[in-house]
């Protein structure tokens, strides 16, 4: 009952007005169908991967939502896509990227896209960390966000663990700071090694059409195959009758954060990795998955020059363990 009570607060509150369909300079784009308004003391838990609820989705509605970065070049040429598209998202940063990158994190935002957070770090151990830990993960995230966006009132207070990698521990946590916790309900492998932007497509597609046609599907805007599946999901998903649809916190959102200027090294090419002491750090963690990618040539320009960015990652020096972690939870 509780559950039926809950969904019936978020159908009344949650649907926001159609967002006009023309795209300036792309009258072929998928554009953005309607905003949900997500308030976590109605809807505490998003994803049936792993709970029994999700977002109130129509038939053949879909949010898309991207964890781990931000990290150029690639968050920067999903952006352009997203632009070029009209398609709203949700982004789920880790703090310590966001640290590194807050031109990136304050472009996502002026973009018009949410801002949820991922750990500060991205521990793979959720599921075995004492309270004390997880909330320094949870905390120390929200914080570098909040500062790398440069107005906490640019983050929303959407959380979602690492890995997925929830327990009874860890959800009470997030429940006692009133974070709404997403999983997800389709994800598409876009992290696995070797896997091609036409995969990810038939992946992505596949399994929304699964189940029941609508749902929340996981990406991540830090891998190059990622970045070229994007155009192709966003045409075959409007040539299926598919609707984007953006999930939004409750309240007013400010209009826009101060800009920073691009720092050079996040113009292009491929991301290199320092060598240090700081074992946890997010970005040696990143670049783990970075420096395994192999691709197919590309066709245009623009995927030209990610396809050259990752065959020069053997020539980076990485911090690569080897270990493909997100193998962990799937």
């Amino acid at each position: 009952m509780r559950t039926i009570t809950a969904f019936l607060c978020l159908l009344a509150i949650a649907t926001g007005p159609a967002l006009a369909q023309s795209c300036p300079g792309n009258p072929d784009a998928i554009g953005t169908s309607r905003t949900i308004t997500v308030d976590p003391s109605v809807l505490p838990q998003i994803g049936t991967m792993q709970y029994e609820t999700s977002l109130p989705l129509n038939d053949h509605e879909v949010v898309i939502t991207f964890d781990d970065g931000p990290l150029p070049p690639y968050t920067g040429r999903i952006l352009d896509t997203l632009a070029a598209n009209c398609v709203k998202v949700d982004y789920f940063l880790v703090g310590e990227m966001a640290k590194t990158y807050p031109a990136l994190v304050r472009r996502i935002y002026n973009s018009g896209h949410v801002i949820g957070t991922h750990s500060l770090d991205h521990p793979l151990t959720f599921n075995h960390m004492k309270v004390e830990r997880i909330a320094d993960e949870v905390d120390g995230g929200i914080a570098a966000v909040q500062a790398a966006a440069g107005d906490p009132r640019a983050v929303a207070p959407f959380f979602r663990v690492p890995g997925l990698l929830h327990n009874k521990t860890v959800d009470g946590f997030l429940a006692s700071k009133s974070l709404t916790v997403w999983s997800a309900d389709e994800v598409a492998d876009d992290w696995h090694h070797g896997i091609t932007p036409k995969q990810i497509v038939k992946l992505a597609i596949s399994r929304i059409e699964a189940k029941n046609h609508r749902g929340v599907l996981l990406l991540h805007d830090i891998h190059p195959a990622t970045a070229m599946a994007l155009p192709m999901l966003l045409k075959e998903l409007k040539a299926r009758g598919y609707h984007i649809v953006q999930a939004v916190p409750a309240g007013e959102r400010i209009a826009s954060v101060p800009e920073l200027p691009a720092k050079t090294h996040e113009a292009g090419g491929w991301p290199r990795v320092v060598k240090t002491s700081v074992e946890h750090s997010a970005k040696v963690r990143v670049a783990r998955h970075h420096h395994r990618r192999h691709h197919k040539p590309a066709t245009d320009s623009a995927d030209a020059a990610i396809e050259k960015a990752a065959a020069s990652r053997k020539k980076a020096q990485t911090a690569d363990s080897g270990q493909n972690w997100f193998n962990l939870w799937r």
